[in-house]
């Protein structure tokens, strides 16, 4: 039997996993390691964490399988994801000349200004499908211009995080179309590098990798690789997919009509389009999808799973040492406690802008905040505030999609947050639809593994594969009268952001002068 490994370089962690050519996953394993954030609202990787993290999990998924099969398994092609937008920079041998700028830094808002009045807002839009935003990959690289003219007069070729991975498996510079979509250097409509862009922002062609689509294959596993991985020299490598398109991939949202919300690190409401849908204020994101010649359109909250993942670090320790004690996540723990907590946390909202906000909006200086604490209130209702605020932040990108046409009906769940019954309760309640979830739930990881099905001819396109592929395993509907008390709470969130912005303002301008180093 053929397999095939799909592989996601994560904000946290890289996750590998082997699928056989029947679609069924046969082994799989992560690697963590740290994020940086030498300053507020920045934050760095190192490119090489990630490939060592690659290494350690691929062969760790490699010996899982071949325990499982009980022999040799043969991969016969390598699908990739991961983490959009982030910045690896090279010199000319090759060499990573400073930790990776990543999706969530906050950094460039004057580079976002500069770019939006030189090209022009109208322009922008036109040319990229997308306004400036500071996760964007083209604003760090004029930060790093700006800021650290040494290093920026070194740069030879500037890759994405998955693509970097890439380098490291085949020697190849190469990228694909949905997560050069996200540096705002690409021309969306066209599906290929935008010279305008370019040439606007006085950045070398040279520099960017040759874009493929992402079922090609974009080169081959070298020796090198081989012996550090544990594959054979010359496997194929496809252009996979950024993790949200390769993420939809794995959950069937490739048809017209078809949806997905993703809890993870970040929150993501996915459209599947047959053609470039506009947002002419940029509210929503327009990219090229994993399936040639499709787009699709997104809405990303930062903080979603992150958000719980702060709690559960910062103010859960207690269920931590309990978990432990237990032998279970310390995440089942605060599903039971937020659990207890009737639905609107009495009275207490969360706003999830922990690392600033991006639709509806885009204000990298909003920050997170519990409103409407009493002495009634315990860290149960924090738990369930915190999931209820993620998911009305996701049920803001829900309404811009609506606004423009875009169905939602049925919405498929994923991510480490759709794995909680309760989150999953309150999201179908939040958004008054029914939601459900695939019965393989391994993200982007198992969408750039059907990637590679497709180039490596196991099947034919990748609607086939998914029809093949991707069963439901369950379905949550929405409480009527819980979706009514919830209409009255968003409304209530609805108005915190606007009564805020001029504090996050002021205390963004405050940070600024009195923790810039």
């Amino acid at each position: 039997m053929a397999y095939v490994m799909g592989i996601d370089v994560g904000t946290s962690a890289v996750k590998v996993i082997l699928v056989s050519e029947k679609g069924e996953m046969v082994s799989a394993a992560d690697a963590e390691y740290p994020l940086l954030t030498p300053r507020p609202g920045w934050a760095e990787q190192e490119p090489e964490d990630w490939w060592q993290g690659t290494v350690a999990a691929a062969r760790s998924c490699l010996e899982k399988a071949e325990v499982v099969t009980g022999g040799e398994v043969k991969v016969a092609a390598v699908g990739l994801s991961g983490q959009m937008h982030g910045s690896v920079f090279l010199n000319g041998e090759g060499r990573v000349l400073r930790p990776a700028l990543l999706w969530c830094d906050q950094r460039t808002e004057a580079q976002c200004n500069y770019i939006t009045r030189t090209v022009g807002q109208n322009k922008l839009v036109e040319l990229t499908c997308n306004k400036a935003l500071t996760g964007f990959t083209a604003p760090k690289l004029l930060w790093l211009k700006q800021e650290e003219p040494e290093l920026y007069s070194q740069v030879s070729k500037v890759l994405l995080p998955k693509d970097y991975i890439r380098y490291r498996m085949t020697g190849e510079f190469a990228t694909e179309v949905s997560d050069a979509s996200g540096t705002l250097l690409f021309n969306v409509a066209g599906r290929d590098w935008s010279e305008d862009m370019l040439q606007a922002l006085g950045i070398p062609r040279h520099w960017l990798p040759e874009c493929f689509e992402s079922l090609e294959v974009s080169g081959h596993v070298n020796k090198e690789a081989a012996r550090a991985l544990g594959l054979q020299e010359g496997t194929p490598v496809v252009g996979g997919g950024g993790d949200q398109a390769a993420g939809a991939v794995g959950n069937g949202i490739v048809r017209e009509g078809t949806s997905s919300c993703v809890l993870g690190t970040s929150g993501v409401v996915f459209w599947h389009a047959e053609a470039p849908v506009f947002d002419q204020q940029g509210r929503l994101h327009c990219f090229c999808h994993a399936v040639p010649q499709k787009w699709h359109l997104m809405g990303v909250t930062l903080s979603a799973g992150g958000a719980l993942q702060w709690f559960r670090d910062s103010l859960c320790i207690e269920e931590k040492k309990e978990a432990w004690e237990q032998g279970i996540s310390p995440y089942r723990i605060i599903d039971r406690q937020a659990d207890e907590v009737p639905a609107g946390s009495e009275g207490l909202i969360f706003l999830p802008y922990l690392a600033g906000e991006r639709t509806p909006h885009a204000d990298a200086a909003a920050r997170g905040a519990f409103i409407g604490l009493s002495l009634r209130h315990g860290k149960p209702h924090l738990a369930r505030a915190l999931m209820e605020g993620v998911s009305m932040s996701l049920r803001d990108c829900l309404e811009l999609g609506r606004e423009l046409g875009l169905k939602t009906s049925r919405v498929c769940l994923s991510g480490g947050g759709a794995r909680s019954l309760v989150w999953r309760q309150i999201t179908a309640d939040i958004f008054n639809v029914e939601v459900f979830r695939a019965v393989v739930d391994e993200g982007p990881a198992y969408g750039a593994a059907v990637l590679a099905a497709v180039g490596a001819g196991m099947v034919d396109t990748v609607e086939d594969a998914c029809q093949k592929f991707i069963r439901v395993a369950d379905t949550t509907g929405p409480d009527p009268s819980r979706n009514e008390l919830y209409e009255h709470l968003y409304a209530l969130y609805r108005s915190l952001y606007p009564s805020l912005r001029s504090f996050y303002s002021r205390n963004h301008a405050f940070l600024q002068q009195y923790y810039k180093d």
